[in-house]
């Protein structure tokens, strides 16, 4: 049953801390046996981290998906194996002598659709092991290129042998990959040194708890009005109001009539399915031809 404290809060991820550490409080502070988080920070890195409370732990692959929006700062110069400042130092080149507009030239060949090969240190899965733990006991990890979508990339500041940018990106880019792919383009090598996520999907790091009031001994009461209802936790998806008896069959496991659903036959994609202003469901549908009984694709159900 769904209860005040199914949902979502935002929290801003201190440096130092993993994500772990701070689900790990958060299930001290809202007694939930399910709670989880939509997308790792790595402990170097701050911002904005979205926990998910109980049945929010069903919104994760929504969540996870949606763009990201990061502030970043590189060194040029220095190769590390995790490709950030605190991995161990692989390699080192000269730093260029470039200036803001030819950085500003390099890093736009790197917007649109591109091909990232994952860091050995990430949280993918191999054959059911984290890589990092792979790679940390030196057992080559084999990972496959990747397409992401990185939006935008705007060059704020040069003070060489640093770099500052903002980028807006799919979910799954690794911004440290990018990094030292941009490294690359300038003929030298680097590394991340810091990384801030602005924003994630519709929410600003700006509307975020400080991470230190986590389990801080913070008023519960404090806690509870900042929690984001199921139904507000995907503010950017089509939402269509249901009747007491759709919502009736979507509960019980059964399947909706298209016409009883506010959906034109030409929409395809994610869609809420509200009653009562409750999350009841998240359907994946397809476009509606004659005699089409595939056009439900997928649906997840909240109770």
């Amino acid at each position: 049953m769904l209860t005040s404290s199914d949902g979502i809060i935002l929290v801003d991820k201190n440096e130092g801390e993993t994500s772990f550490d701070v689900v790990r409080r958060a299930k001290r502070t809202f007694q939930k046996k399910k709670i989880g988080h939509a997308g790792t920070l790595d402990p170097f890195a701050t911002g904005l981290l979205i926990i998910l409370l109980g049945q929010g732990t069903k919104l994760s692959d929504y969540l996870m998906s949606g763009e990201k929006k990061y502030l970043a700062t590189m060194t040029l110069g220095t190769a590390t194996d995790t490709l950030d400042r605190t991995g161990r130092i692989v390699g080192t080149m000269a730093v260029p002598d470039v200036d803001q507009e030819e950085v500003r030239r390099a890093v736009s060949e790197f917007t649109g659709d591109i091909e990232q090969m994952p860091p050995a240190y990430s949280a993918i899965n191999v054959n059911g092991r984290r890589a990092y733990e792979l790679a940390r006991k030196g057992i080559a990890v084999n990972l496959k290129k990747r397409t992401v979508t990185i939006r935008s990339i705007e060059v704020l500041d040069l003070n060489l042998p640093d770099i500052t940018f903002e980028v807006i990106c799919s979910g799954g880019t690794y911004v440290r990959t990018l990094a030292a792919d941009i490294a690359e383009r300038l003929g030298s090598a680097g590394h991340l040194k810091s990384l801030r996520r602005l924003s994630s999907g519709g929410f600003d790091v700006r509307h975020a708890l400080d991470s230190k009031i986590i389990g801080g001994g913070t008023e519960d009461s404090d806690m509870q009005g900042r929690i984001i209802s199921l139904k507000d936790a995907l503010p950017d998806m089509k939402e269509c109001l249901i009747d007491p008896e759709t919502a009736r069959k979507v509960i019980i496991g059964l399947r909706p009539g298209r016409d009883t659903l506010a959906i034109p036959d030409e929409y395809e994609g994610f869609i809420k399915l509200i009653f009562e202003s409750s999350l009841v469901g998240v359907m994946e549908v397809g476009q509606m031809s004659r005699n089409n009984e595939t056009w439900l694709k997928k649906i997840r159900v909240f109770i």
